[in-house]
This record gives structure tokens, sequence and C-alpha cells, in this order.
């Protein structure tokens, strides 16, 4: 019997597919603003019913720690909710920063003001750096991305046209932008029915215990 190299990529089944979450994209598209029943998202829950054909392997998170300067309990949210993700096996975060970064903000058509904003950093330089390099590990058949950043769009191409893998697009927002689009292999969109069909049950229990849904969510 023939032994398989350490360095031979391991067999995969077609479609075992590898899911890409532009968390910020996702929330400021789907679920900013939305009344309650919206921002508990069980992600797997939600790869399983937008791609019902694709065995989803590995789900990474992308984002980042948010600040409480003008909310306190935000952060506390935002752990619970992380803690939520925790629950699903194949689910891995990944997090970025926030900076502060001056900046102009319009008000309204006469008046500009320069003030200091954070601004999240890493998220699509990451998702694009995890998205090239398990393609080269040979660790998907297919690729989904969930976001409708347009600086995603180099690394699709890069995966759909060089290395010869499928690459979908499933897009939060209400419009498509058309250079992620360009070399996606396919498309979807997130719908807002879908999203509440995908979300955590309000009690949720792990090793440290239970623990619910925040207020309002």
């Amino acid at each position: 019997m023939d032994v398989m190299s350490s360095d031979t990529p391991q067999a995969i089944a077609p479609r075992d597919t590898y899911v890409y979450v532009d968390g910020f994209n996702l929330y400021y598209g789907a679920l900013y603003k939305k009344t309650a029943g919206y921002k508990w998202l069980d992600l797997q829950s939600l790869c399983q019913k937008l791609f019902p054909s694709n065995n989803v392997i590995k789900i990474k998170y992308f984002s980042a720690r948010v600040s409480g300067k003008y909310d306190v309990d935000k952060p506390v949210r935002q752990s619970v909710y992380w803690r939520a993700l925790k629950t699903i096996p194949n689910l891995e975060i990944i997090e970025g920063r926030f900076l502060l970064v001056r900046q102009k903000i319009h008000i309204t058509r006469e008046v500009d003001i320069s003030g200091v904003v954070p601004k999240e950093k890493g998220t699509d330089v990451s998702l694009a750096t995890h998205l090239v390099n398990d393609a080269h590990l040979h660790q998907f058949q297919t690729a989904i991305i969930i976001s409708n950043d347009s600086d995603l769009a180099e690394a699709i191409r890069i995966v759909t046209e060089e290395l010869h893998l499928s690459v979908g697009v499933a897009n939060p927002f209400q419009r498509f932008n058309k250079e992620i689009f360009e070399y996606a292999s396919f498309k979807k969109k997130v719908r807002n029915g879908v999203i509440i069909k995908s979300q955590f049950p309000p009690i949720l229990n792990d090793v440290n215990g239970a623990f619910g849904k925040p207020p309002k969510w």
C-alpha cells in the first residue's frame, strides 16, 4: 500500500467548502439598524441555507473588537456574540483591530468638519491572505466570501483564474459591487428571510455554562 507523503495535499470531496465572513461588512450590510431578530446570527445555519449543496468544512470569521467609548455595552454584546460563534465547531475567529483616524466628515452640502473616527483595519487584507493561502494549500474545492468589499477582487481573481478554483460571493448589501463580482464563479444575495431563519436559539450552552442573546438582538 502506498503511503501518502506529508507534502501531498489531502484528498477532498468535490464541493468541500471554506467560507470567509467579513464580519463588519455583513453587520453593516444586513444586520445594522434592523429590528430585533437579526443580530443573533448562526453563521453555520446561514451557510447551510444559502448553499445547501456545499459541504462547509470551515468558517473563518474576520472582525475586530469594538470600542465602548460611545456605548459601554457594545463590547459586552459583541463578546457574548463571539461566545455564541465559538459554539460552532468548525468556526475560527480571526481578529483585526481598530485605529483612530482623522478624516473629513460631511455634515451638509455646505458644511464639513474634521474629526477623529474609529476605523477597522486589517480585515480585508487578512481575509484575502487567508483565501489565497488556503487555496495554495488545497484546503478547499470551493470558497465562499460573505462580503461586498471591492478590495477582495484581486484575491478572488488569483484563486479563480490562476489557481482554477471556484469562489462564490454572497452579498449582504442591497446593491452588488461590480468589482468584487467580476471574477467570482457565482454570486448570491443574503436575504432577510434567510437571516431570520438562521438565528441561534435564545439560550446557548458552552463549557462555562448557559448564556443568552443580548436584549433587543
